[in-house]
C-alpha cells in the first residue's frame, strides 16, 4: 500500500488482504478486498481490531454490480491494525491474507496512518 501526497508516494507498508484476494469484491462474505475508487468516510479507535479507516465501499457500481448478480454487497471494509491483543505478532501476520476483505497492517503502521489519514481522503484500490 502506498500512501501519496501531491503524486508522490510518502510512504509504502506491505500489507494482508482478504482470505480470497484475486479478484474484486462480489459480494458479501466472499472474503475479497473491493478495487475501485473510495474514500475514508470514517474511523473507529475502539474497534475490534486496533484501530480501523472505514472505507466506502460498497458505492453505487458495486451496489448495482450486486444487484445484477442477486447478492448482497457486504460492507465493513477497513484499513486496520491487528485484531486487539495480538500485537505481538507484528509484521509475521502478513505471512498469508487472512482479513474478510479489509486491508491490514501492523499496530505501529495503523497509528502512523491514522495521524497522516483524514476523513475524505482518496483510496485507489488497484489489482
Amino acid at each position: 500500500m502506498e500512501l501519496m501526497h501531491a503524486n508522490q508516494v510518502i510512504k509504502k507498508y506491505k500489507i494482508a488482504l482478504g482470505g480470497s484476494p484475486v479478484g474484486p469484491k462480489q459480494r458479501l462474505g466472499d472474503h475479497r478486498t473491493p478495487e475501485g475508487s473510495y474514500v475514508i468516510d470514517r474511523r473507529n479507535e475502539h474497534s475490534k481490531f486496533h484501530r480501523s479507516l472505514h472505507i466506502s465501499y460498497p458505492n453505487a457500481a458495486d451496489r448495482e454490480h450486486a444487484r445484477e448478480l442477486g447478492v448482497p454487497p457486504g460492507g465493513d471494509i477497513f484499513i486496520h491494525g491487528l485484531p486487539n491483543g495480538y500485537g505481538w505478532i507484528g509484521a509475521g501476520h502478513r505471512a498469508r491474507d487472512w482479513t474478510d476483505g479489509c486491508i491490514a497492517v501492523t499496530d505501529k503502521e495503523i497509528e502512523e496512518i491514522w495521524t497522516l489519514v483524514d476523513n475524505g481522503t482518496q483510496v485507489e484500490i488497484k489489482p
